[in-house]
């Protein structure tokens, strides 16, 4: 009898600290976020001979018009597919960064299966954006064999690979599928059939929009309500435990890079859907390390990928009235990004740390 309240009493206290954690995190989060704002408008206040116009086009400016409003929706929308494929990847502890390139690539194949193959109605928005999927897959899939196989450090290998594959795009953009019309280097125009239609009149929202928030539904369902998500979570947190449990670990490392470069090369192909007549990148379009601030402020969780989106587009789209209609670059948000991304990843690390000593200080105390 006393064994069993012994048993009770420790699954207690571990959820009563769990619990605790993850308040302090989200308090943490929101003072690291309050911290980097009130750094930036002191910069502000520094660089600016007009400081009032500048703060207010920065704060209001985005909901200044429709226009502006929905280039939060659009960016946020853009940044979330890359968003959820680190979080998916950062859940298994796989600290890739692949998804820069399954991005760049994912839109680049979109764009040619959609300009190339005489596809039906019906298919010429579906092939397209699968195209892009797979595309993202095979690149997700690299990075995570030669961990799983070789324990080749993922990091360090998907970064390198990332400009390996830019290039490697450049060159069977320009020999084989340029549209020399066209002025610069691109494909053909994509059919009307592919381009994604606008939801919202006067803005460029699409559809594409609507169809983060399905995919953010499936990767929190896959993540918390399946057995294959369980499994990828718990190698997460504790690799040894996930060997002595049984999980497949060399399973856990593939799927995971496999279906976050699946759904990276998913947001480029809608972001050239949605937002381009035609793939005209030249260079790394940036989303992959956006995914990574994403998943960050995110805690790794799918369910809070539309609040960090959503936060950095309207920074963003803040920085570009302030650098249209006052006088202070845009530039300065990245210098915000950097001082949000130390203190909340400080942060992060700290509550990990306290995390594991008030668990074990928890569990110490009921004998």
């Amino acid at each position: 009898m006393s064994s069993e309240k012994t048993g009770k009493d420790r699954l207690f206290s571990f959820l009563f600290v769990r619990h605790r954690t993850a308040t302090l995190n989200a308090v943490t989060t929101a003072l690291a976020i309050i911290i980097a704002l009130v750094l930036a408008l002191v910069l502000i206040f520094a660089v600016s001979a007009q400081p009032g116009n500048a703060i207010y086009q920065f704060l209001l400016g985005p909901f200044a018009s429709r226009r502006q409003m929905g280039n939060i929706l659009t960016t946020a929308a853009t940044i979330s597919y890359t968003g959820v494929a680190v979080c998916i990847m950062f859940q298994a502890s796989m600290f890739n960064m692949a998804a820069e390139g399954a991005n760049f690539l994912g839109a680049m194949a979109g764009a040619i299966v959609a300009t190339s193959m005489n596809l039906p109605p019906v298919l010429c928005i579906a092939v397209p954006m699968l195209a892009g999927m797979l595309v993202g897959a095979v690149i997700g899939f690299i990075p995570g064999l030669l961990r799983a196989k070789l324990n080749a450090n993922e990091m360090v290998s998907s970064l390198m690979m990332n400009y390996a594959l830019l290039y490697l795009g450049l060159y069977v953009l320009k020999n084989f599928f340029i549209d020399k019309t066209a002025g610069q280097v691109a494909t053909a125009k994509l059919p009307k059939a592919s381009q994604l239609s606008i939801i919202i009149p006067k803005t460029g929202v699409h559809t594409g929009v609507l169809l983060v928030i399905v995919v953010i539904i499936l990767a929190y369902i896959f993540l918390y309500k399946t057995r294959a998500g369980y499994g990828l979570r718990i190698y997460g947190q504790n690799s040894e435990f996930a060997r002595y449990a049984g999980i497949s670990v060399g399973g856990v490392i593939v799927s995971s890079q496999v279906l976050g470069g699946a759904v990276a090369g998913l947001g480029g192909a809608v972001e050239v859907m949605g937002m381009y007549q035609r793939f005209q990148w030249t260079a790394l379009p940036g989303y992959g390390w956006d995914g990574i601030i994403i998943a960050i402020l995110a805690r790794n969780k799918p369910q809070f990928v539309p609040l960090a989106a959503l936060f950095i587009a309207y920074l963003r789209t803040g920085a570009n009235c302030m650098n249209t209609y006052a006088d202070v670059p845009k530039e300065l948000i990245t210098v915000i990004q950097a001082i949000m991304m130390i203190l909340v990843t400080a942060a992060a690390l700290t509550g990990r740390l306290k995390q594991r000593i008030a668990i074990k200080e928890a569990l110490g105390n009921v004998k």
